[in-house]
This record gives structure tokens, C-alpha cells and sequence, in this order.
């Protein structure tokens, strides 16, 4: 007879075979496991957010009420991996103060993943160093200083739109190739956007700043542009950039044509908006001013059949149907919606703040829905501006014409 230990062999070998099975089948169970920081959950993402509901730069506002718009289209539909997103704004007034103080109890009493599209470079400047001590994510900041593309100094921080120091150079280039010995004047905000524009300008222009006859700064809180103009037009210059914010560029525009001063006008993109700033300018005091552009104008009819703009439009008419879709600000916000939720997808059910980063630091040719043909995102480790090209328009009529090739202005090259 067999002994008891040989009948218990069997059954001991059966136990380990069913142990291994049972390893196996839980290993990617564990390589699954999901991982998250403040602000995210299994039911939830919470992304904080700033923006000028009041102050001198309202105008800016429609970008905070598209992206929760945006959101709760993607609520709708079932959210972002089956987790909703909960979108916090708070009004700043554009005001660096007030920007630190809500950011803090966004951060700590919010408890956000993450703070998205902050607007504007004076707010995005002030609670640049406390997200970065805090290691909380700055994603895609409503700013082109180039400030928030140093991953080196500031790795939880990235921009959005392209660096001001490139529209700056794209514009030298223009008015050197096409204005013969161009007295050149200057207005520009005095703070990061514009000394980085004007900083493009100049490196653009190289050894010929000297064409620069006169340059204005301005500070958010004047109440006018008009003292500024005038001393400009005054300067005899026949080429005019206005590296400004809504307001004052439409002010700017306003009172060029009141006075009947008509140089080569380029204006800064971030004003050159129809429904915010031409249409209070006047249509034909804008006629012929020059811009630069990266995302489809949806007042165009170009775009009628484009794809993209078909599903940014059924998105208006279901989420936003009031809004003036002839503001640039409507489709910039729905741009970098597009692009966060992108981010978030590919984080999966890895939702920690240094995994968000390395998402968004690795975009290689994503294109929104309303960037123009032949401009991409592409981000890399080493690489924190997102959109680094652009194309040329010029006011005509009632809509801006694109002209010109796609230019490449990477800062690392």
C-alpha cells in the first residue's frame, strides 16, 4: 500500500499548479492598479482653473466658458475613461494678487489634479514657482511667454499657444520683406507678453533695430491708449506693431483711424479677434491690418466642410449656441480642451500629477480639430511649446485672409 505522504503527493503537486495559475492570473490585475494623486479618483477628475471674469481683460472670459462647456460635453458622453470631470474657475480680475490667493485654495482646499489654461501672463507668471514648489501641473497656460516653456526651470509647467519671441520674429521678417526702409513703432503691454514679442521683434529685425523709431509701453490699469497713439503717429513711423490686449487694441485701432494715421498695422494675435476687438474697433478702421494665425477662423466659409470644424460647430449649437463664434477666443478654448482631454486619455488610470506631465510632454503631431492644415502639437521632454508655427493674414472685408506658407519658428533651433 502506499504510504499516506504519496497518496498527499498528487493532491500537494495539484495545490501548486492551481497557486501559479492563480499568480499568473493576478499579475495584470497588479500591473493595472491604478494610481492616483489629489484630485483624481475613480469616479472623478478635478482640474482648477483662473480666469478674468472681471477686470481689464475680460474679454478673456469666454475662454473659461467654452472649456467648461467642453467638459460637460465630455460628462455627457461618459467622460474621460469613465471618470467625470469637475471644472473649478475662479474669477482673478487679472490681478497677480489675486491670481496666488485663489490658486493656494485650489490647490489646498480644492484639491485640484491640476491647474488648466490659467489665462493670461501676468496671473500665469505669479503662480508659476508655488504650482512648480508644489509639484502640481500648469498645463498649457494661456500664454505665449516663453517663460512657460523651460522644462528645465519649471518642469510642471507648459504654455498652449505659440511663444510670443516667434510671432515677434515672424513679424520682422514680414516687414522686411515687404515695407523698403521701414520707420518702425512700436505699443506693447508692460509685462511678459509684451517684452517677449517685443524681444522677437528685435532678434528678428537682427542688426537692424535701429528701424525702431519709438516705442510705448502701457499698463493694464490706464484707462486709454489714445496719449500712446498719438505720440507714435507723431514718431513719423509708417509701420506699426501693437502688442496688446483687447481693450487697448481696440482703442488703438479706433484711434489710428480717428486720426487718420495709416501705417502698415500688425497686430498682436492674441487681440486680433473679430467679435472682441474689430467689431468694437469698427470694420473699416481694420481694414488691411496684419496678423498671424495658427487656428481655423470659424467665421470663415472656407472651413464650412472641414471635419473639425463641423464637430467644433454641432458642439456650439448643443453646449454654447449664444456665443459669437467670430471670437477667436471660442476656438482657442475649444482647442485646448481638446488637447487636455487628450492628455488625460492617455493617462489611463495612471493619475498622478508627474504622469499628466509626461503625457503632455509627449504629443507628436496631435492636431485638434481647429488648428490650421499643416500645424501640429508636438511636445517632447526637452520641448515645452506645444505650437510652434504659423501663418500670415490680412484683414479684408469682414474676415481675415490666410496667405503665405506655414512658418516653422521653434525657439531651439
Amino acid at each position: 500500500m502506499l504510504s499516506n505522504a504519496f497518496r498527499r503527493a498528487p493532491f500537494t503537486a495539484m495545490l501548486a499548479v492551481v497557486s501559479a495559475f492563480a499568480s499568473l492570473a493576478a499579475a495584470p490585475s497588479a500591473l493595472a492598479q491604478k494610481s492616483y494623486d489629489p484630485g483624481a479618483s475613480d469616479t472623478a477628475i478635478r482640474i482648477g482653473n483662473l480666469m478674468p471674469y472681471s477686470g481689464p481683460a475680460s474679454a478673456y472670459a469666454i475662454v473659461g466658458r467654452i472649456e467648461q462647456a467642453y467638459f460637460r460635453m465630455i460628462n455627457d458622453q461618459g467622460g474621460i475613461n469613465g471618470r467625470r470631470i469637475e471644472f473649478i474657475s475662479y474669477d482673478d480680475a487679472y490681478s497677480p494678487a489675486k491670481a496666488v490667493e485663489q490658486t493656494r485654495k485650489l490647490v489646498e482646499s480644492d484639491e485640484v489634479l491640476l491647474m488648466f489654461s490659467p489665462m493670461g501672463t501676468p496671473s500665469n507668471a505669479a503662480i508659476q514657482k508655488y504650482l512648480n514648489t508644489r509639484r502640481v501641473p500648469q498645463l498649457f497656460a494661456a500664454s505665449g511667454a516663453t517663460r512657460f516653456g523651460d522644462p528645465n526651470g519649471f518642469p510642471w509647467t507648459m504654455g498652449w499657444q505659440p511663444p510670443y519671441q516667434v510671432e515677434g520674429r515672424v513679424y520682422a521678417k514680414y516687414i522686411l520683406a515687404n515695407k523698403p526702409e521701414p520707420r518702425i513703432a512700436v505699443l506693447y503691454q508692460n509685462d511678459d507678453l509684451g517684452r517677449d514679442l517685443l524681444k522677437g521683434l528685435k532678434d528678428g529685425l537682427g542688426d537692424l533695430t535701429s528701424l525702431i523709431v519709438a516705442e510705448e509701453s502701457y499698463e493694464v490699469a490706464e484707462p486709454s491708449a489714445n496719449n500712446h497713439i498719438a505720440r507714435l503717429k507723431a514718431s513719423g513711423a509708417d509701420v506699426f506693431v501693437s502688442i496688446t490686449t483687447p481693450k487697448f487694441a481696440a482703442q488703438s485701432i479706433r484711434k489710428a483711424a480717428e486720426m487718420a494715421w495709416r501705417p502698415l498695422y500688425l497686430q498682436a494675435l492674441v487681440s486680433a479677434s473679430i467679435g472682441a476687438v474689430l467689431r468694437p474697433a469698427g470694420l473699416d478702421n481694420a481694414q488691411g491690418l496684419v496678423s498671424a494665425a495658427y487656428n481655423k477662423d470659424a467665421a470663415d466659409p472656407q472651413w464650412i466642410g472641414d471635419p473639425g470644424m463641423k464637430r467644433f460647430h454641432a458642439f456650439l449649437d448643443a453646449y454654447a449656441p449664444d456665443v459669437n463664434r467670430g471670437d477667436n477666443s471660442v476656438v482657442y478654448a475649444y482647442g485646448a480642451a481638446q488637447c487636455l482631454v487628450e492628455v488625460l486619455r492617455r493617462a489611463g488610470d495612471n493619475l498622478t500629477r508627474a504622469n499628466v506631465m509626461r503625457e503632455a510632454a509627449n504629443l507628436d503631431g496631435y492636431a485638434p480639430d481647429t488648428l490650421l492644415p499643416g500645424i501640429t502639437i508636438s511636445t517632447a521632454p526637452n520641448d515645452f511649446h506645444p505650437i510652434e508655427q504659423l501663418r500670415m493674414m490680412r484683414f479684408e472685408g469682414d474676415h481675415w485672409r490666410l496667405f503665405g506658407p506655414v512658418i516653422d519658428g521653434d525657439l531651439r533651433n
